[in-house]
Formats: structure tokens, C-alpha cells, sequence
């Protein structure tokens, strides 16, 4: 077998980052020493930090101290929506979280990848889409390109490589449609 991978001739594509490296540095500086440090009701904080780095986030929208952010200037999170502990944005590419909708506890959701059929292992992105009223469950692995449609669960440890259809319950690795979410009337 020839050579498959060469990761000497590996590099950021130019302006993939979507800001310069000292601007990426000050704000992984600031995740570190003021996000993360933050104390758990400190929600205003939080938001306020990521949208001085460029992030939209709407009213209402709970972040936990624990969640870290890549690029904030690639986020959109819309009202009334909540991040978990230990959620990671790898917002490589753009992310966009609707309105109301949950990413629980541990998921992670990836914007970007490799191609691994150049030798030079060239760095993508492709953006993930979190529509309204979603629930992604905890420890939830969230492909590059998927769209989790609106109302859709997708349920804890699954793994989307795929969209998940609006108002559907799915779950596993692979990811299964298990039935349609239905809303109780109190």
C-alpha cells in the first residue's frame, strides 16, 4: 500500500477560521478564564461573552459554564434555547440552534471534518442545523451537514450521520426513526 495520508503537507485553508489567529487565541483565552470559571447562574454572562466574540444568541438562553464554543462567530442560538453541561460546539462551520430547542448534557455537535481520500488530510466544514422545539438527548454525536428537523428528538448516546426528520423520535447508532413525537395537552 502506497502512502495514504502525509500530515506534513496539512493546513488551515485560508480564512477558514473566519478571523485572525490572535483573535482565535484571545477567545479561547477568555473561555478558559471567564466562561468556564463562571458560576452556574451567571447565564447573562455567558451570553454576553459570546456575542462580544460575534455569537447571535436570543433571549433567554441558558448556557452552562462547561460548554465550549470553537468560533463563536459561527453560532446562532435563537430565544428560550438551552446548552448542557459539557456540550461542545465544534462550530467549525456555522451552527444554528432554533427556538426553544435543547442540546443536553456531553453531545457534540461537529461541523467539520477531513478528507481523508487527499493525502494532505484537508480540513471542511459544513454547517448543522438544530431546528426549533429539537431536543438532542445527552451524549449525542451530530455529524457535519445534518439538519435535526423541528420537534425532532434525537435520543441519548445516538449518533446522527444523517437529518433527522421534524417531529420524530430517533435513536442508535445507526440512527432509527422509533415513532412521531406527540405533545400531551395539559
Amino acid at each position: 500500500m502506497g502512502m495514504v495520508q502525509d500530515l506534513s503537507r496539512a493546513k488551515v485553508p485560508p480564512g477558514f477560521r473566519g478571523r485572525s489567529a490572535w483573535f482565535v487565541q484571545l477567545w479561547w483565552m477568555v473561555q478558559a478564564l471567564f466562561f468556564h470559571p463562571s458560576p452556574q447562574v451567571m447565564y447573562g454572562w455567558r451570553r454576553f461573552l459570546l456575542r462580544l466574540f460575534g455569537a447571535k444568541i436570543g433571549r433567554g438562553v441558558l448556557i452552562r459554564p462547561s460548554a465550549t464554543v470553537t468560533y463563536p462567530w459561527k453560532v446562532k442560538i435563537d430565544n428560550w434555547s438551552w446548552i448542557g453541561d459539557r456540550v461542545t460546539l465544534y462550530s467549525l462551520g456555522e451552527i444554528t440552534i432554533g427556538e426553544s430547542a435543547v442540546i443536553s448534557q456531553h453531545s457534540y455537535l461537529c461541523t467539520g471534518s477531513h478528507d481523508f481520500t487527499r493525502p494532505s488530510f484537508d480540513l471542511y466544514a459544513i454547517p448543522i442545523h438544530i431546528e426549533s422545539e429539537a431536543w438532542v438527548a445527552a451524549q449525542v454525536f451530530v455529524a457535519p451537514g445534518v439538519t435535526v428537523g423541528r420537534g425532532a428528538i434525537v435520543g441519548a448516546c445516538s449518533v446522527a450521520l444523517k437529518d433527522v426528520p421534524a417531529g420524530m423520535i430517533c435513536a442508535g447508532n445507526p440512527l432509527k426513526v422509533l415513532g412521531r413525537r406527540t405533545m400531551r395537552r395539559d
